[in-house]
């Protein structure tokens, strides 16, 4: 243990006095919260101040004026549709949806026959689509209305249009509503384990084998295992260091959030950094060795850098399983490298309590990744030595 002490501090050294790499590192860790919270916050803050102007944008006004009496009477601002009203929504020159009565609108409601409105978005356009649910609304309310009116004109009651009332009743939790804004926020975290992890990973293998420093470090009389120790515990460590810098980066981040509905349901404090931090412990111990692995085998730092996107792109994805398979987590889930670990700080963002069949999974697959390849290092450098 003293050996591999040794070569591990050894190794810290080196990438210590790299300056420039640590920079490259560490600053996209720092920003990589607030950036990312700042461009959501903004973009419901947007949505949120689209829905507080209270607007409506109408195309042929004149030939309603029953209905556009009834939507002023609701608050609401009613504005002309230009007449490209078309082609500027597929540009996303305008940012909210259009109403487009038609010419007999008036005369078809007085026959008692259903008048057909249009409300035009073009989906690729996201501004002018969130706002189609406010205007179907003011239709919906505007034919309860005329038909309440009606009814009573025959002497009956308008309540008898509804049979129902209905309340809806949410079970989820703030920090639950909230992770569902903020769910990508676990994958920046094993993110920068990954980029952390592998500069160090490939610079201390394949890098030295490039150098020629390789061989004369196995030629010292030091066991193999405290060497591949040594390095391995670098890595390791590097990797968690900047996904520590990464999850309290979300801390300040939280003073840039401009929605006030996004910054009273976003809890992320000191306990949610401590959680991730301590949960990316197995995926920080496994992918450095499994990085060790690969690399060892290159003669070049560019050659173990391709052999290396593999992993990098195989637990990038694997939270993609969630977005496509929404809703609870399998018991599998947890046995999966990356997937495991954004389920469980998924749970810390929703306020749950981690049960110890979650959470030892993920040590008990960080623990196997670990020693594999650790022992497939350490057999390697014994064949180099051989050789």
């Amino acid at each position: 243990m003293n050996q591999a002490l040794i070569v591990f501090f050894k190794e810290l050294r080196d990438a210590v006095r790299d300056h420039r790499t640590l920079l490259r590192l560490a600053l996209p860790a720092l920003l990589t919260g607030p950036l990312m919270l700042a461009v959501i916050s903004g973009l419901i803050a947007s949505f949120e101040a689209q829905a507080e102007r209270r607007e409506v944008m109408v195309a042929g006004m004149d030939q309603a004026p029953s209905l556009i009496n009834f939507i002023e009477r609701q608050n609401y601002t009613i504005k002309a549709a230009p007449a490209d009203y078309e082609q500027q929504l597929r540009k996303s020159q305008i940012t909210e949806p259009v109403l487009v009565l038609p010419k007999d609108f008036e005369a078809t409601i007085a026959r008692g026959e259903p008048a057909v409105v249009e409300v035009v978005s073009d989906s690729a356009n996201q501004r002018a689509r969130a706002g189609v649910g406010s205007v179907k609304g003011l239709l919906y309310a505007f034919n309860h209305e005329r038909a309440a009116l009606t009814l009573m004109l025959r002497g009956v009651s308008g309540e008898m249009l509804t049979p129902l009332d209905i309340e809806e009743r949410d079970l989820a939790s703030i920090q639950a509503r909230a992770s569902q804004i903020t769910g990508m926020l676990p994958m920046f975290v094993m993110m920068a384990v990954l980029y952390g992890a592998l500069t160090a990973a490939l610079d201390s293998t394949a890098g030295e084998r490039e150098r020629g420093s390789l061989e004369p470090l196995l030629m010292n009389p030091v066991p193999h295992g405290a060497l591949v120790l040594g390095k391995w515990g670098a890595v390791a460590l590097l990797g968690l260091a900047v996904a520590a810098l990464t999850s309290v980066g979300f801390i300040p981040a939280q003073w840039l959030i401009r929605s006030d509905s996004l910054q009273a349901m976003f809890q992320f404090g000191w306990w949610e950094a401590l959680a991730f931090w301590l949960l990316q412990i197995p995926m920080a111990a496994g992918i450095s060795a499994v990085l060790m692995a690969f690399a060892i085998r290159s003669k070049t730092f560019k050659e173990a850098q391709a052999g290396s996107s593999l992993v990098m792109m195989a637990v990038s994805l694997t939270p993609l399983v969630t977005i496509m398979n929404p809703g609870a987590e399998a018991p599998w889930h947890y046995w999966v490298p990356g997937l495991g670990q954004n389920a469980l700080m998924l749970l810390v963002l929703k306020g749950e309590a981690l049960r110890w069949g979650q959470v030892l999974p993920t040590f008990i697959v960080g623990a196997v990744m670990t020693a594999a390849g650790l022992a497939y290092v350490a057999r390697s450098m014994r064949g180099a030595v051989a050789r």
